[in-house]
């Protein structure tokens, strides 16, 4: 295994950073971009939508109101949708300018369209994995596709990757999710990874996650070890801030926890191959065990079975090989307790 491509869902947060620090969007987007790189994360990932085109006006919230407040999802939309092709190309351009990969999620034919020339892939919502015609569409475009699967069936992830591979689409991963936004740990679900694994194995599979972070970011340390290939999750400069994504956003330092295991994870697993690493060589002398003399022998005695026990260290001839010594002759004077060699038989 290796570590794991890490994509931070900036989506549209920079809009709420922006009105606590005075700043104007475009300016705080670019800091939640320099604040990833600093963290080192692969790629940025945003949002491209319109309120008109993603959602009809009476569309309730599905997410917690406790922590935003906003009723409708044609309202809240209507909060963060005013970049357009022109801002997403700065912003690509700056990520690109960091060594970074750069996407955003299209919502609409326009979206998807504008960011063919600056996303080094497609990102495709949970919300769009029904939306085969889109999905097509994109697909034909030729480049690699992600797809989240939260909220969905099985067969549902078998239709939408259909609908690529029906339209050209050769680089595709799919996303396990659940869409609950926090996830309660224990509907986190993470087996679901090798269901994926199993069922598609010619697409990579990863993990989106929506679980709270905790001092640990021991959820996508689990994901990773499931298998997930790609790992992405919301990103935030301030978890406390109100708005639809920061509370279960996880923000610069969880970053480098997360990334920080997943090294972590690569250094204790290795290479899988079963050797005898040279940190093992003098342990595996000193703790194995050797044939032993009981007694005093004198040369031309011949070793019986309670001449001999197997002792440490692993110096001298190995217990393995007791059969063959017994009923041999000593070549001279030997003490108890002497570690026999294969010189002395």
């Amino acid at each position: 295994m290796k570590k794991p491509y890490v994509i931070a869902e900036i989506g549209v947060n920079f809009y709420d950073t922006a009105r606590v620090m005075g700043i104007a969007p475009l300016e705080a987007a670019k800091l939640y971009i320099d604040k990833a790189w600093e963290a080192g994360i692969d790629c940025v990932k945003f949002q491209s939508y319109k309120a008109g085109t993603i959602v009809s006006k009476n569309s309730p919230a599905y997410w917690d109101l406790n922590k935003e407040p906003t009723k409708t999802q044609y309202e809240l939309f209507l909060k963060f949708d005013h970049f357009g092709e022109a801002e997403y190309k700065e912003l690509a351009d700056h990520a690109h300018s960091k060594g970074m990969d750069f996407t955003s999620t299209p919502f609409d034919y326009e979206s998807a369209n504008y960011l063919e020339s600056m996303v080094d892939f497609y990102k495709i919502s949970s919300s769009d994995l029904s939306n085969l015609p889109f999905i097509k569409y994109i697909g034909a475009k030729g480049k690699k596709v992600i797809f989240s699967a939260g909220a969905a069936y099985l067969s549902e992830v078998d239709e939408a990757i259909r609908a690529l591979k029906e339209v050209g689409c050769k680089d595709i991963i799919v996303l396990h999710c659940v869409l609950s936004y926090p996830t309660d740990p224990k509907n986190a679900n993470l087996r679901v990874i090798e269901t994926l694994r199993r069922d598609f194995p010619d697409i990579g599979v990863g993990f989106s996650d929506h679980v709270a972070p905790d001092e640990t970011m021991m959820t996508l340390a689990a994901a990773y070890m499931m298998g997930a290939e790609v790992i992405e999750k919301h990103f935030t400069l301030d978890k406390t801030l109100e708005g639809n994504d920061h509370y279960h956003a996880g923000d610069p330092q969880d970053f480098k926890k997360a990334i920080a295991n997943f090294h972590w994870i690569d250094t204790v697993l290795g290479s899988g191959e079963k050797t005898v690493l040279a940190c093992e060589n003098v342990p595996r002398h000193e703790a194995r065990r050797s044939l032993v003399l009981t007694r005093d022998m004198n040369a031309g005695d011949v070793i019986s079975e309670k001449d001999i026990m197997a002792k440490r260290p692993g110096t001298g001839i190995s217990p393995q090989y007791t059969d063959i010594i017994v009923g041999r002759k000593v070549k001279r004077d030997l003490l108890a307790d002497t570690i026999l060699q294969w010189e002395m038989v």
